[in-house]
């Protein structure tokens, strides 16, 4: 026994010593992958340090022409003076609520719609499905969308920014798949025991169900947070104003008046300042919860893999 022990190890140590050598053209390959993938990593991040460094810059070095890494005349004006405004801070607030809103609401509307959907005792449930599968490639379009926002008397209410996309077509497919691959005999052996549909529902499923439930909640805290288009579309009042519509006017606009300066007239801060602080303002928490919540997006694209 010493013997063999001896031989396999030895054996073992010559396996792992074993180095085959790249080929000429695979060394080129990689470093061409290695050079491609630097030049995206860089078109993605010299952007926000410009944006960042001209946020930290004072107003007299703003409007000079070229790419700027490295503060230049440190600087705290702009965020000063953008985080004096109310519309910056009501802007945050109409965010966050709508993120809440948003995560918690669809979550239970996705998984009410998901979890029947992955029983194959449910009558229809291939025309349902395929009811639920068809607007993600043809979709009503915006008149009429903000046509049914009208007549339902949600213009200029927080709902219209809710409710029409609680529940995503892409969301309750992968939910839908990850139910399905959980066994049938835990719900059975359930049943036999007394249990109800609800009880299975929470006791049983969900808690099994917990990576998938992660993974959609991140999905849709980053896309609402992001979303500014339907609050521009179906909101008139400014109080009402999601973070990104009032970074758009500050941007586009280019409107004091959202700024809420008292002394326009007095202050010496540009206004390329005040954007690229708004921008900073408006990325931080995404930018700051992202990489944790990373693994969650890349997990994604596994954990839903259609079945059947």
């Amino acid at each position: 026994m010493v013997n063999l022990n001896i031989i396999h190890k030895n054996r073992s140590k010559k396996y792992n010593n074993l180095v085959i050598p790249a080929t000429r053209s695979e060394r080129i390959f990689d470093y061409f992958n290695y050079f491609i993938t630097a030049v995206l990593a860089l078109s993605m991040v010299l952007p926000v340090l410009h944006v960042l460094a001209l946020s930290f810059s004072s107003a007299d070095v703003v409007n000079m022409s070229g790419l700027h890494i490295i503060p230049k005349k440190f600087s705290l004006e702009g965020y000063r003076y953008i985080l004096k405004s109310k519309y910056i801070w009501t802007g945050y607030f109409n965010t966050i609520l709508r993120v809440v809103a948003n995560t918690v609401l669809g979550l239970l509307t996705t998984m009410g719609m998901a979890y029947p959907l992955a029983k194959k005792k449910l009558p229809g449930r291939s025309m349902f499905t395929w009811f639920i599968i068809i607007p993600m490639f043809i979709a009503g379009g915006l008149v009429p969308s903000y046509l049914n926002i009208k007549e339902l008397g949600l213009i200029d209410s927080r709902w219209a920014l809710i409710l029409p996309i609680l529940a995503k077509p892409y969301n309750i497919i992968i939910m839908r798949n990850f139910f399905m691959n959980i066994p049938d005999s835990l719900e059975e052996a359930a049943e036999i025991d007394g249990a109800n549909s609800i009880y299975i529902l929470f006791k049983i499923i969900l808690p099994l169900s917990m990576p998938i439930i992660a993974t959609v909640g991140l999905w849709t805290i980053v896309d609402q947070w992001n979303r500014w288009f339907d609050c521009l579309i179906y909101i008139r009042d400014t109080n009402k104003y999601v973070l990104q519509v009032v970074l758009r006017r500050i941007i586009f606009e280019t409107s004091v008046e959202m700024i809420d300066a008292q002394n326009n007239a007095k202050m010496a801060i540009s206004q390329e300042v005040i954007k690229n602080a708004t921008i900073i303002v408006a990325i931080v928490p995404i930018l700051a919860i992202y990489p944790f919540i990373q693994k969650y997006f890349v997990k994604g694209i596994m954990v839903g893999s259609l079945k059947g």
